[in-house]
């Protein structure tokens, strides 16, 4: 039985790939390793979304020659995104790296394991799918609190900055019973958490059933407690799933609400199909359906053209909806992307690094006030580990908050009543009731 080892980057769905790529091997004979010295085979799950992605993967590669140096028959693989759009530059003569292969090409993994042991050439399978989502594949989910489930893959907006309709195709959506199924056996395991997967979840179709009547579904599975998903694109967000979110209790009350920029000029080019008016009466509009929902968002700056008058516009959109907390990015120029071809990355970096700098204070100011808001009230909090201190456990609320408190007899996967005391702009403290 061949050893494999796998170092998963970047974003959930990739954390869900790696578990498909298990049970594909698993299937085929193999084992796993945790320590890269043991392996007969490394395999680098990797993402294209930004460029310090790039980076570091490049130089993992490199610090893993050497046990290629030490085992000459030590396979190593690049997956994922990374392995899409970078075929030549990672097939070079002397990367190291014998097999690449795309999200839609894990079960060609084993074949591709063969032919370089038999031949001892490199190999690779890129070809993406209109059809591929996986169904037949129930992903060796690790033992923990919550689970990831890909409800659908690919994506079909082009945002000009994303590359991932290039690396992941076009949309396709599960079944919706396959996807019950899923989670069903997630429940078995003892899972209480399941966070549903896609690029665009807003667009997920399979027949009669939209991402509302999905989420409902998902929800009639005995021992799952707690439901999540992401991420929704502003553009679609169905009101049959709003209703479902303020009605179920199961689903919880976080929106993960991708705004990128405050411009509607700068929206434009991005291609994100909204305005800065649209998106601001979304924000109103589920707040109204769903008091105390849990509002967070993403931001890049610096993206190409961008003005300070413009960059002025995000900071006043990000001042009157006042998200609980935020990811924030400078722009990074990414191969294939339109964005890439039509549009010159011309803000300087310094000016990148001065906005971003900016940003992150405001949304630190912002997520500190809301936290600090919550001082005196109770939540209802899943343990998820032990916090940084002794005898501190860690937990999250519906809304997706970190609360660390103390207990000596919790476990992971425990709920636990918990009054906060006090906050900082990451982390509620609070005391077990």
């Amino acid at each position: 039985m061949k050893k494999v080892y796998i170092e998963t980057y970047g974003c959930q769905m990739n954390e869900y790939d790696t578990e498909i790529v298990k049970t594909i091997l698993a299937g085929h004979q193999f084992g796993f390793t945790e320590v890269p010295e043991e392996a007969e085979v490394i395999f680098l799950n990797t993402c294209s979304v930004r460029e310090n992605a790039h980076q570091k993967v490049q130089n993992r590669i490199a610090n893993l020659k050497h046990l290629k140096r030490r085992n000459k028959k030590l396979i190593m693989g690049v997956l994922g995104c990374m392995a899409q759009n970078l075929r030549d530059e990672l097939l070079g003569d002397n990367v190291g790296v014998d097999i690449i292969a795309g999200p839609d090409s894990y079960k060609k993994l084993p074949e591709l394991i063969r032919h370089v042991e038999d031949s001892g050439e490199k190999d690779f399978a890129l070809t993406l799918s209109e059809f591929e989502t996986y169904s037949d594949v129930f992903p060796r989910a690790e033992a923990g609190i919550n689970a990831w489930v890909a409800v659908m893959r690919g994506c079909d907006n082009f945002c000009t900055f994303c590359v991932v309709p290039y690396t992941r195709g076009r949309e396709r959506s599960r079944d919706p019973f396959n996807v019950q199924d899923e989670v069903r056996q997630l429940a078995g395991q003892g899972f209480k958490q399941v966070t549903l997967l896609g690029q665009n979840v807003n667009s997920y179709r399979s027949g009669e059933y939209d991402f509302g009547r999905l989420m409902k579904l998902v929800s009639e599975v005995d021992g799952i407690e707690r439901i999540r998903f992401t991420s929704p694109h502003p553009k679609d967000f169905p009101e049959n799933l709003l209703q479902e979110m303020a009605g179920n209790p199961k689903i919880c009350k976080h929106i993960h609400l991708p705004l990128q920029a405050g411009n509607d000029r700068v929206l434009q080019v991005m291609n994100r199909t909204y305005t800065r008016r649209e998106f601001e009466n979304l924000a109103a509009h589920i707040r109204q359906l769903i008091p105390g929902v849990v509002l967070t968002t993403d931001i890049i700056v610096g993206f190409p053209g961008e003005t300070d008058a413009e960059f002025e516009e995000t900071l006043q959109v990000i001042r009157e909806l006042q998200f609980d907390s935020a990811f924030m990015f400078k722009y990074s120029e990414r191969k294939q992307t339109i964005a890439s071809r039509k549009y010159p990355d011309d803000v300087p970096e310094q000016v990148k690094s001065e906005r971003l700098d900016r940003l992150i204070e405001l949304q630190r100011l912002i997520s500190l006030l809301k936290n600090e808001a919550h001082i005196g009230q109770k939540f209802k909090v899943l343990v998820e580990g032990p916090g940084r201190k002794t005898g501190q456990v860690i937990g999250r609320t519906d809304g997706n908050k970190a609360v660390a408190f103390f207990s000596d007899k919790l476990l992971p996967g425990d709920f636990a009543e918990v009054a906060i005391q006090a906050a900082s702009a990451n982390t509620l403290m609070g005391e077990l009731l």
